[in-house]
């Protein structure tokens, strides 16, 4: 199977990352392939050595996903450790090299299923889902494999929330590959994303209380299963909709039978099912393959089509489950993300960003369109597709594209809000840092690098904090003769890296270069070339800036 760019990066990337750590993280969004890559990271660490890997989930989608692709990508015949299906029995004439198994059959029985496998015959354990990996289950999983001191544990995830960032940090001593959404949106590998905010009468969270993190569970749902609430979720979302293929989040199986009643009754016809844990798994199978088929155009459902469920023909997806995880936002918008299923064979054949955009832009699903229902939210922060589209940016830049959005009339596209809003934050950065440069003098002691490279502030991702930077990561600094390394974050390491990588990449000038440009007013974004051709002019002039210099002449 033939990598993505970003997918064989993320490869080439862990296993670098293996050679100085034993636990890596990657980030990849929803619909970009974390199992495709996880896959190949198997079949190039751990077959290509003949030793064995295993791989750990916590629901049965995920392992019969994780199955398919490593047949796929490897050419091997994974064997499945859950419930009543065994890997390794004594009957058995062949033994896979990859096992796959759910963190619920792993700890099970008084002495845990995991005690039948010699760690020492495995040198990876692939943790999906990997934002649950803070969790005793999960721990006592990695502990027993990281019994072989050669082992390596990658861990898979499209959605920590910036709380879990921290403790994520105590588990994977490095994030290798971090592919944010606005990042694949921007490729052409998922679909732009329109938030439109319904303010519904009456709908009112400020009395409702908060556990672990997030809404209490019986405080929301009573919020939200007043009659005229519901009502004033679904006559909004049947207009804005349309016919178009919908994924409503619910708070209990109780309300979420009722919206169905209710959509049913306006639509005069049956549009609308329920799905949550409790469906029987052949009438989930049936019912999930009928509205993939297009019987139905609005799926209601409690928990069960977060993680590990694929329809690419959602349009829509309602959150009348409001949320203050930006894990689980993440998990319900990702339902929603990918794109049409008849333009995914020709993105694969582009190599231009612009190209797969414009595929996607011109097929029968441009974009997804989130919607947010709202109210009284009194003391509470509701997640919304900034925060999860935000990345790297910071809160000044969210703060202010969630607010733009918020007074739109209607739909707005949340990633070209944050590319405006980032602009502006930028502009007035600048603008008070040029201030400050005019009052200071410059000197090869007192140079900020991210001054001379004019590089934006990041957020600290929670896996970094406290870390300092790898030895890698500080030989490429050296080398660039970037002074006062040991100072810096390894968050801030990354982002200098990152951009002497891009610079050489597109022939930029040096950081000496840039350092010198910069003291005489001269703007870093020029090739070598014209960098050597502006500092030869500068020196003619009795070391005085030039302006309007004609670096070609």
């Amino acid at each position: 199977m033939k990598l993505r760019d970003y997918q064989h990066r993320c490869v080439e990337a862990n296993l670098t990352a293996f050679d100085e750590h034993r636990t890596v993280l990657n980030v990849m969004p929803t619909g970009t392939g974390k199992t495709i890559t996880f896959a190949e990271t198997i079949a190039r660490f751990s077959l290509a050595k003949g030793v064995r890997a295993m791989v750990v989930a916590h629901r049965e989608e995920l392992i019969r996903q994780a199955v398919q692709k490593i047949k796929a990508v490897c050419n091997v015949e994974a064997e499945v450790e859950m419930a009543e299906y065994r890997a390794d029995e004594p009957h058995m004439y062949h033994r896979s090299p990859v096992i796959v198994s759910t963190v619920q059959t792993q700890n099970s029985g008084q002495n845990p299923r995991m005690r039948k496998f010699d760690p020492y015959e495995f040198n990876l354990l692939i943790v999906d889902e990997a934002h649950h990996a803070t969790s005793p289950s999960y721990r006592s999983i990695i502990e027993h494999y990281q019994e072989n001191p050669d082992a390596r544990v990658l861990g898979v995830t499209a959605t920590p929330d910036r709380h879990d960032e921290a403790a994520l940090g105590r588990v994977f001593d490095t994030c290798a590959f971090d592919y944010g959404l606005l990042d694949a949106i921007s490729d052409g590998w998922l679909v732009d994303i329109h938030q439109q905010l319904v303010e519904v009468e009456g709908l009112d969270f400020s009395a409702c209380n908060t556990i672990a993190g997030d809404f209490n569970q019986g405080d929301l749902d009573k919020a939200i299963k007043h009659e005229s609430v519901m009502h004033g979720c679904i006559i909004p979302l049947l207009e804005i909709a349309g016919n178009r293929k919908t994924l409503l989040f619910c708070t209990t199986v109780a309300t979420a039978e009722r919206m169905v009643e209710i959509i049913n009754r306006y639509r005069k016809r049956s549009v609308a099912f329920i799905i949550h844990a409790g469906t029987p798994r052949d009438e989930r199978r049936e019912l999930l393959d009928q509205y993939r088929a297009g019987e139905f155009r609005v799926m209601v459902n409690v928990g069960i089509a977060t993680e590990g469920f694929d329809e690419p023909g959602i349009e829509v997806v309602a959150i009348a489950r409001p949320t203050k995880s930006r894990s689980l936002y993440a998990q319900m918008i990702g339902r929603g993300t990918r794109p049409a299923q008849e333009c995914v064979e020709y993105l694969g054949d582009c190599k231009l960003a612009a190209s797969r955009r414009t595929i996607i832009q011109t097929s029968s699903k441009p974009s997804l369109l989130v919607v947010d229902f709202t109210g009284n939210c009194g003391r509470h922060k509701l997640v919304c597709t900034a925060d999860i589209l935000g990345g790297d940016y910071s809160d000044e830049v969210i703060a202010q594209a969630r607010a733009t959005v918020m007074a739109a009339p209607g739909a707005a596209c949340m990633t070209e809000e944050l590319r405006i809003a980032a602009d502006e934050v930028e502009k007035q950065r600048k603008l008070r840092r040029n201030v400050i440069l005019a009052k200071a003098k410059w000197s090869s002691r007192v140079v900020n690098p991210f001054d001379v490279f004019e590089l934006a502030p990041h957020r600290e991702r929670g896996w970094e904090q406290g870390k300092r930077p790898t030895d890698r990561m500080l030989r490429v600094l050296e080398k660039a003769k970037i002074s006062g390394i040991d100072e810096l974050t390894r968050a801030e390491a990354g982002r200098l890296v990152g951009e002497l990588v891009r610079r050489w990449n597109n022939h930029l000038c040096s950081y000496a270069q840039a350092k010198l440009l910069r003291k005489f007013g001269e703007s870093p974004e020029c090739t070598m070339k014209e960098a050597s051709a502006k500092i030869d002019a500068i020196a003619k002039n009795g070391w005085r800036a030039v302006r309007n210099v004609d670096v070609m002449a």
